[in-house]
Order: C-alpha cells, then sequence, then structure tokens
C-alpha cells in the first residue's frame, strides 16, 4: 500500500491537535511486497470551521513503536527528512510476520507542544496473483530513500525499467536506504544524495539486458573503474541514475535443495589409519623436573651474591697504595694546603676584631644630633683614625 503526499499543512489545523481520542486505521500490507505508509500532518489534525486561510506550515514530529514494545517490528522503518515534510513507514513483511500488529503513532506540535495519537492496524496477508521469483536490486543514488516512497516517483521508475526488463509486468519488493546498507552520508553539498536500494520482482526471466549487466566481462569492468556492459538504451536516465556496476539479480524459479538433516550417531569415532591416540599412559615422575626448575635458578643467583662480594671487599685498592701510586711532590703540596687552611682556621676563631664603622650609630632617631663615633683608634690596626 502506498499512500499520496499530502499539501502542507495550514496554521489553524492545528488547534485540532490534542485533545482527541485516538483514531484508528486499518491496512493490509503483503507478504513479500513493499508497504508505505505517509504520516501526512492532516490524517493527525481536525479542520476547524472558522479556518479559511492557509498559512506557512507547522513542524511536526512522529514517533511509532509496536503496541507494547518501545520499537517498531523488524520489518518497518520510519523516516522524516524535516518536522515540515511528512513521516513514512515503510518495510516488506516476511512470512514470519503474518497476523495482525498494532502500531501506536504520536504526533508532537513543535510549536504548541500538543500530541495526538493514531492506532494503525496492519493486517499481514499473503499476496494475490503469481510469485515473484525473478527480482533485481537497483542502487539509485540520485534520490533519498524519501523521494522514492510516495507512489508516484514509484511508479515512474517501475515504467522506466520495463524498458530494460520486457516483457514483465514488475512489482516493488523492497526499499531501503543506503545508509541502512553501511552508505556513507553525503556531503551538504547541493545534488548530493543518499540513495536508495530498490528491490523489483517479476514473474517474467531476467532480459538479456541485465543478465549482461552481471556479466564476469561487466564485473572486470567495474573493477577497473569502467561502466559495465550495456546491451540496450538506459530507460532510467536521466530521471533515475542506476550505479550499474551494484546491480544484483536473484533467481528464485529454481529451488534450493534442502540441507540433510545430519543423523545422529553413537558418539565413537571410526577408525582412522592416520589418528591412533595412545590407549594408555605412562606413568611419569615430575620431581626431578621440579628440582631442576627450583634449584638451578637459585645456584646461578647465589653464584653470582658471592662474585659481587668478592669485587666489593676483596679488591678494593686502599688508601696506602692509592698514596705508594702519588708522587711525592704531591703530596707535600696537598699537605702543605691543608695545613695552612686548618691554620688560618684556628686563628680566625680566636681574633678580636673591633665593629665596622658603619654599623656604629652615627644618628639619633630621637633627639636628630650626629654622634661622632666612640672608637679606640689603638684597637684598630693598620688604619689611622679619619675625622
Amino acid at each position: 500500500m502506498v499512500c499520496y503526499q499530502l499539501p502542507p499543512l495550514s496554521s489553524g489545523l492545528l488547534e485540532g491537535l490534542g485533545g482527541t481520542e485516538a483514531q484508528q486505521t486499518t491496512l493490509h500490507p503483503l507478504v513479500g511486497r513493499v508497504f508505505v505508509h505517509t504520516l501526512d500532518h492532516e490524517s493527525f489534525l481536525q479542520r476547524p470551521e472558522h479556518v479559511f486561510s492557509v498559512s506557512a506550515p507547522i513542524p511536526i514530529t512522529y514517533h511509532a513503536h509496536l503496541q507494547g514494545h518501545p520499537d517498531l517490528p523488524r520489518w518497518l522503518r520510519y523516516t522524516q527528512r524535516s518536522p515540515y515534510q511528512p513521516g513514512f513507514l515503510y518495510g516488506t513483511a516476511t512470512p514470519e510476520d503474518r497476523g495482525h500488529q498494532i502500531i501506536e503513532v504520536t504526533a508532537y506540535n513543535r510549536d504548541s507542544f500538543n500530541t495526538t495519537q493514531q492506532m494503525l492496524v496492519l493486517l499481514i496477508g499473503d499476496p494475490e496473483g503469481p510469485l515473484l521469483p525473478y527480482q533485481a536490486e537497483f542502487l539509485v543514488r540520485s534520490h533519498d530513500v524519501e523521494e522514492v516512497l510516495p507512489s508516484i516517483p514509484a511508479s515512474r521508475f517501475l515504467t522506466a525499467l520495463g524498458g530494460l526488463w520486457e516483457p514483465a509486468e514488475l512489482q516493488l519488493v523492497n526499499i531501503t536506504s543506503a545508509l541502512d546498507r553501511g552508505g556513507r552520508v553525503p556531503l551538504p553539498i547541493e545534488g548530493r544524495k543518499e540513495g536508495v536500494y530498490i528491490k523489483v520482482g517479476s514473474a517474467s526471466p531476467f532480459s538479456t539486458c541485465l543478465k549482461m549487466v552481471v556479466s564476469p566481462d561487466s564485473h572486470a569492468r567495474c573493477a577497473q573503474g569502467q561502466p559495465p556492459l550495456l546491451s540496450c538504451y538506459d530507460t532510467l536516465a536521466p530521471h533515475f541514475r542506476v550505479d550499474w556496476c551494484n546491480v544484483s539479480l536473484v533467481d528464485k524459479s529454481v529451488p534450493e535443495p534442502a540441507d540433510e538433516a545430519p543423523a545422529p550417531g553413537d558418539g565413537i569415532l571410526e577408525h582412522d589409519p592416520f589418528f591412533c591416540p595412545p590407549t594408555e599412559a605412562t606413568n611419569r615422575d615430575f620431581l626431578t623436573d621440579a628440582l631442576v626448575t627450583l634449584l638451578v635458578p637459585l645456584l646461578v643467583a647465589l653464584l653470582l651474591t658471592l662474585l659481587l662480594a668478592y669485587v666489593m671487599c676483596c679488591r678494593r685498592e686502599g688508601r696506602l697504595k692509592r698514596d705508594l701510586a702519588t708522587s711525592d711532590i704531591q703530596m707535600v703540596h696537598h699537605r702543605t694546603i691543608r695545613g695552612n687552611t686548618e691554620e688560618l682556621r684556628q686563628m680566625a676563631s680566636s681574633r678580636e676584631v673591633p665593629r665596622p664603622l658603619s654599623t656604629l650609630p652615627m644618628f639619633n632617631v630621637h633627639t636628630g644630633e650626629r654622634l661622632p663615633p666612640q672608637v679606640d683608634s689603638a684597637q684598630v690596626p693598620l688604619i689611622l683614625d679619619q675625622h
């Protein structure tokens, strides 16, 4: 199911956001078919009767989760480019997802901070018509995922692809953002897009043109940075820029052989001539190994200790050998300097020296008088009394 984009929301519609009971909508996704539901602003609001003019759009964001769970089911995704644009719930249900699921969607008005809820009842069933055993996946680098989710771009892609896959009735199987497949976020440059993977299925076999795209020769050209072989006209250009080196074809028309279930054995290995383990293990005494492991390092440490003690204690030269190796003139010079130094130290400790003139009181701070220094000139050696 694909819902169409709706026009922007008027400011007067915000008065209907909040204060209403949760609406309920029933949808019918199909197993193996892409499901797209548009979360447009008008579906969550009620138009007041007195509103007639349309003004600037109002930012609204959404939060969706499976009832009773904090997140969406594994097959369903949510995206919204900005609060001024609608949101999308999209994905492809698997056979394990058949049944009944309820999605709770909450809308948040970013201007008035009002909220409203909507219940989406999903009745997942099997599709009618033939199976789609032939599936091809294309990487479209010229679009973001929300640009191909509406029905008009999706129908345009199928129509353009019909020129390469004839005769075939094509149906969308899955749509996935390139970011969810390990792609990088593009630079904020005009014209750069995130990219989107579009998987298309059909009951008709692949055309010769598509088979040539995935041939070994095309893969070799792609490895060298060249475009692959394309024997037909690219009907997808210029509206859709497809990376032809990332095209994959899946053929499910031939069922894969089921893996044989392993038969349980008796637990005893069969006889193998190359593996003959010993049946009996001989007793072994590990005392010798333990002693060698402990005693050898201890003996080595003891020998090193004794050698170091001999070098430090028994090989010292001593002062006598040092004095004998020194010349007599050097010894006399050393003794003379040392003796003179000791004599000067003794004389300095016993002499009486008068105080320096600079330390005597020359000026009375209280009376302001200048007093001559009272110094005994006889005690000043070699210095005459100066006035």
